[in-house]
């Protein structure tokens, strides 16, 4: 039986996954971080023998905190649970040391097989990922933005704060400052300034 660290901040899910793996008797203890930052404070006392990693984090993507946490500590194994299916999301992941890479509509055989494979130092991609990664770039469509994303990226790009676009789309500021980073990590872009651009280029928003 192992121990199990999973970051992912959607209640449903993490009880979800604590469920499979305390009644399959994969584990004995699932301890559960739903920010990056409460993560990090856990594994100053806690070495699991496997991280369950989700990307979208409220305080930071978790493909910096994948990069972070393999630098600090080289030895852990981290499993990608996303529902993020772009190639360049599964790729990045994947270079910034996770061992594997899974959908949240995986099947509970698959998530056992992959936690398995990884505990084994093994690689493991899902069947859906491993599909995503096996197309070549020409049928790659390049990112895929929700109706919300584009109003959020619309504001952004009209000069909105956080506060404001959460008034206007009576969502939170901190809704909308998720929206942003996952907008950052979707179109590869390092600051508000450079996504602005690389929208415009990519008919994501008009500027009048």
């Amino acid at each position: 039986m192992i121990d199990v660290l999973i970051i992912e901040d959607h209640p449903v899910v993490v009880e979800g996954m604590k469920k499979l793996l305390l009644d399959s008797g994969l584990a004995k203890l699932c301890v559960t971080a739903s920010t990056g930052k409460e993560a990090l404070t856990y594994l100053r006392n806690f070495n699991p023998d496997i991280v369950l990693l989700d990307i979208n984090l409220p305080d930071i993507n978790g493909i910096d905190l994948c990069k972070t946490l393999k630098l600090q500590y080289p030895t852990i194994k981290i499993l990608a649970i996303s529902s993020f299916s772009q190639r360049s999301y599964i790729v990045r992941m994947m270079e910034n040391g996770a061992m594997g890479y899974l959908l949240k509509n995986s099947s509970e055989e698959e998530i056992t097989a992959a936690i398995h494979d990884i505990i084994a130092g093994k690689i493991h991609l899902g069947f859906e990922a491993n599909e995503i990664l096996n197309k070549s770039d020409k049928t790659d469509g390049g990112p895929v933005l929700s109706r919300r994303e584009k109003e959020v990226l619309q504001f952004i790009g009209d000069g909105f704060t956080n506060q404001e676009i959460g008034d206007k789309m009576f969502i939170s500021p901190l809704t909308v400052d998720s929206h942003r980073k996952n907008l950052l990590m979707k179109l590869n872009a390092r600051n508000t300034a450079a996504l602005i651009k690389i929208a415009i280029n990519k008919g994501f928003i008009e500027i009048d």
